[in-house]
């Protein structure tokens, strides 16, 4: 069997061991569970101006933090669980995008009691299965921008289009592992 970095990957896995297992094991491997799409789209909001390195890093504590990411839990938070997370070297300390956190937890749970589930919301825009980019890496589409708009109206915050363009990316609503990387048919066949 091939030593682990003697296997092609797209080029953004480096040699770091943490980003490494992620894309080998998680990125754009399509994601059907609404939690845990909800959950990725908050930490994409943590992302935004940082790395998604720090952002993986930091992960097991994010989950910690936010109760493992359970949004009846989170949409319970309060002014002093907000103070707690921000005294919380684990996580990203920032105000807004933890009230956004909060924030998204409650949309999410209205979206359910409207019987909108997050799952089929989010898919539906990419026609319920993943899109296979063929050029380039663009920043965002207009399937992002699209998605962009939609969570936006919902009141979501830090959903801009790249960030939601980076949040298909992970979750595999986008396939875009380069054409040499050997999870691209594996994700493909999915």
């Amino acid at each position: 069997m091939p030593s682990v970095m003697s296997i092609r990957r797209c080029s953004w896995a480096g040699e770091d061991p943490a980003y490494i297992a992620y894309h080998d094991n998680e990125w754009g491997v399509p994601q059907r569970d609404s939690r845990a799409l909800w959950e990725m789209l908050m930490l994409e909001g943590f992302q935004a101006g940082l790395s998604w390195i720090t952002i993986l890093r930091k992960r097991d504590a994010f989950r910690k933090a936010f109760k493992s990411f359970d949004p009846r839990k989170v949409a319970r938070f309060t002014e002093a669980d907000i103070q707690r997370l921000l005294q919380d070297p684990g996580i990203v300390r920032s105000r807004a995008k933890i009230e956004a956190t909060i924030a998204g937890a409650r949309i999410y749970l209205a979206m359910q009691s409207a019987g909108e589930d997050f799952s089929e919301f989010a898919w539906s825009f990419a026609g319920g299965k993943p899109i296979q980019n063929n050029g380039p890496v663009p920043a965002n589409t207009p399937h992002a921008e699209e998605i962009s708009k939609a969570l936006n109206k919902l009141g979501f915050k830090f959903v801009g289009p790249t960030i939601v363009y980076a949040w298909m990316q992970a979750v595999g609503m986008v396939n875009d592992h380069a054409p040499d990387c050997f999870r691209r048919k594996e994700v493909q066949s999915a």
